[in-house]
């Protein structure tokens, strides 16, 4: 998918909602136990009842990868579903990739070429020969590069500062933009960074922003908004827990639906 359809689901939706799929089994309801795949039919109902209120899905590859080749085999027919019955979703596969040159080409040739995804999430710190076979040969996909992390050990690093009062975060964002374009690379920025996305944009104006943390990680969409939004939006805001497993009973979907309906409309207010 590229920029320009995303940005005209954006407008048509009037939402910039992106649902994470983290499917825990041990936080899903408990009648979903018996049937032949739990983590697939709780997916399923959750797209099926959230995807009018949301342009994205962002699959968490650890929930997945945790069950072994069941869990895989769920996370496969989870990206065919949502091809098949809701092409115009945007798919992330949030599995936070990066290694050397050769072994990034293989994550690519699986992400992009056998599961065939819109975006995948990349660590950045291995440097160029890392995130550029991401970005080689593969049209209308994306690379969302982990730029401003909002969990505590991020202070450990991206807040830094070079001799020149330069941040590490602010150096990976402005040395990627020579690898990639706004067209084929966004970057990861926690929603509970708050006026930080001022920064952000000062480095990169027009760039989209991946941006979870809002609903149960207490990040502000306003403040996301007032800070990071673009002429054309430039935000994808997810959120997970606080839909997904808004409720445990045999509603949950329903309860999804009605939480999801509720950001849509409230980033419909926003986008004006």
């Amino acid at each position: 998918m590229n920029r320009q359809e995303l940005v005209a689901n954006i407008q048509r939706k009037q939402s910039f909602l992106c649902v994470g799929l983290d499917t825990d089994l041990k936080k899903i309801p408990r009648h979903l136990l018996a049937e032949e795949d739990p983590i697939f039919a709780f997916n399923k109902a959750i797209i099926e009842a959230t995807a009018p209120y949301c342009v994205a899905y962002k699959p968490n590859l650890a929930f997945y990868e945790a069950f072994g080749v069941k869990g895989m085999e769920a996370f496969g027919k989870t990206i065919a579903y949502l091809k098949e019955n809701h092409p115009d979703q945007f798919i992330i596969a949030d599995a936070k990739r990066g290694d050397i040159g050769n072994t990034s080409k293989m994550y690519a040739r699986t992400f992009f070429g056998e599961y065939d995804v819109d975006a995948l999430t990349v660590a950045p710190y291995m440097g160029e020969d890392s995130v550029t076979p991401f970005l080689d040969g593969y049209d209308g996909k994306w690379v969302i590069l982990l730029a401003l992390t909002s969990n505590k050990g991020s202070l450990d690093f991206q807040l830094t500062e070079d001799k020149q009062g330069e941040r590490l975060f602010e150096k990976v964002i402005r040395k990627s933009q020579e690898w990639g374009d706004d067209g084929n690379m966004m970057y990861v920025v926690g929603a509970t960074r708050g006026e930080l996305f001022r920064d952000i944009r000062r480095v990169a104006p027009n760039a989209f922003l991946l941006v979870p943390g809002i609903g149960a990680q207490g990040g502000s969409l306003e403040e996301v908004c007032r800070y990071g939004m673009t002429e054309d939006c430039g935000l994808l805001v997810n959120s997970s827990r606080a839909i997904i497993y808004a409720d445990a009973t045999e509603r949950f979907a329903e309860v999804a639906a009605e939480k999801a309906a509720e950001v849509q409309s409230q980033m419909a207010a926003l986008l004006g």
